[in-house]
């Protein structure tokens, strides 16, 4: 019996070692399939990181959103529900593009929410086709989103979350 309870204790350890291994390369080839890649080309074509479950908290999804796109694309299957951009702006400058608008919290959110952020870092492996970084926040309880892609931190300023799209990343949000 006691050899039994060693040869389980061991089974135990190596399995253990060998699950982690693989959950990193299920992450890696998340990240490398193209599926958390979003695009920012105009008004009509764009996409922003969501929750993979409606009314999930946006906070609480940074590490495995998803892209939501305003129409599906191959790297981004998931479009926004029906009537969940209320407006949408377009801007490009020589240093990034980006999208600021309005949303239906009604939809898909939680209306109370106060938001959060996704860019390069979160959740892992996020990208935004031609731009090495992007910044991304969607705030229900105010009703906006807003993303940008560009090519240079200072351009895409990840480091105050808090401070809300309008400061973030300005421009129209009517």
């Amino acid at each position: 019996m006691a050899k039994l309870s060693i040869l389980i204790f061991i089974f135990a350890i190596i399995s253990s070692i060998y699950a982690i291994p693989v959950n990193v390369n299920r992450l890696n080839n998340r990240a490398n399939d193209g599926s958390l890649t979003v695009t920012v080309e105009s008004e009509e074509v764009f996409c922003s990181f969501l929750p993979r479950q409606q009314s999930e908290e946006i906070g609480a999804s940074e590490d495995d959103a998803i892209p939501f796109c305003t129409s599906s694309t191959p790297n981004a299957p998931n479009q926004f529900p029906t009537g969940f951009i209320k407006t949408a702006h377009f801007k490009q400058d020589t240093n990034y593009v980006q999208v600021t608008g309005t949303i239906d919290n009604s939809l898909y959110v939680i209306s109370s929410d106060g938001g959060g952020q996704y860019d390069t870092k979160a959740p892992v492996g996020a990208s935004c086709t031609g731009y090495k970084k992007f910044v991304n926040l969607v705030e229900p309880n105010n009703g906006r989103f807003c993303i940008r892609c560009c090519n240079d931190g200072a351009t895409c300023d990840t480091g105050h979350s808090e401070a809300g799209c309008d400061v973030i990343i300005p421009g129209d949000y009517s």
